[in-house]
């Protein structure tokens, strides 16, 4: 249910402002996020090229920034989420270059959802104040991603999204956390121009250092 979902969310944000807590990016004491680590996660978009779609990326999957995510991902930090929404906005603002877009966001699995209580595309988005559309949804189910490798999560992902609400025509940006091999968004862009959408690129928070190009 939605409300509690709510609450889970803004019960995480309150404990961090009355319990000790250390920086996401380095472990500094008694503060969320250091000034050191805010000023490593300013933007500094790039782009690689995916399966026929461009992907702006606002930072590098490494240091502070890979461990900021981690903390909003995996230890429920969704006060974070404020700290990353400019690198997701300038890769979004790179893919659309400059112009309107429908942002839809990578569907959250399932279990993810049930895990953490939100979807951290969503999440991120609503913080840079772009409005998230839930476009896509699952066709079939997929395997757990991690420890596949580059073919493989292509082979996972083939065929397992579908667009469940009109985009013939619209001007489209897929958004997610984190890109890897780029099989999950090349998949996105494909349903998403199945059903008539013009996917201009997608946009991350950040990318790993292995695909990074600068643009």
């Amino acid at each position: 249910m939605r409300l509690p979902t709510l609450l889970r969310g803004a019960f995480a944000d309150a404990l961090t402002l009355v319990l000790p807590v250390d920086c996401a990016g380095c472990d500094a004491p008694d503060t969320t996020l250091c000034e050191s680590c805010r000023v490593a996660l300013a933007p500094h978009v790039r782009r690689r090229d995916i399966g026929g779609v461009a992907v702006w990326s606002g930072l590098a999957y490494e240091g502070p920034a890979a461990r900021v995510i981690r903390s909003l991902k995996q230890e429920g930090r969704t006060a974070l989420a404020a700290a990353l929404a400019p690198a997701l906005a300038a890769a979004v603002t790179a893919a659309g270059d400059g112009d309107p877009v429908m942002v839809v966001p990578i569907p959250t699995s399932r279990a993810a959802y049930r895990r953490r209580g939100y979807r951290v595309p969503e999440l991120v988005a609503r913080r840079a104040g772009l409005r998230a559309e839930r476009v896509l949804v699952a066709g079939r189910r997929t395997a757990d991603q991690r420890g596949l490798d580059r073919g493989e999560r292509r082979r996972n992902v083939a065929g397992s999204f579908v667009a469940a609400r009109p985009v013939a025509g619209r001007r489209v940006v897929v958004v997610d956390d984190v890109v890897t091999t780029g099989a999950t968004l090349a998949e996105a862009a494909r349903a998403l121009r199945a059903a008539g959408a013009h996917v201009v690129g997608c946009a991350t928070v950040a990318s790993t250092p292995r695909l990074v190009s600068r643009g």
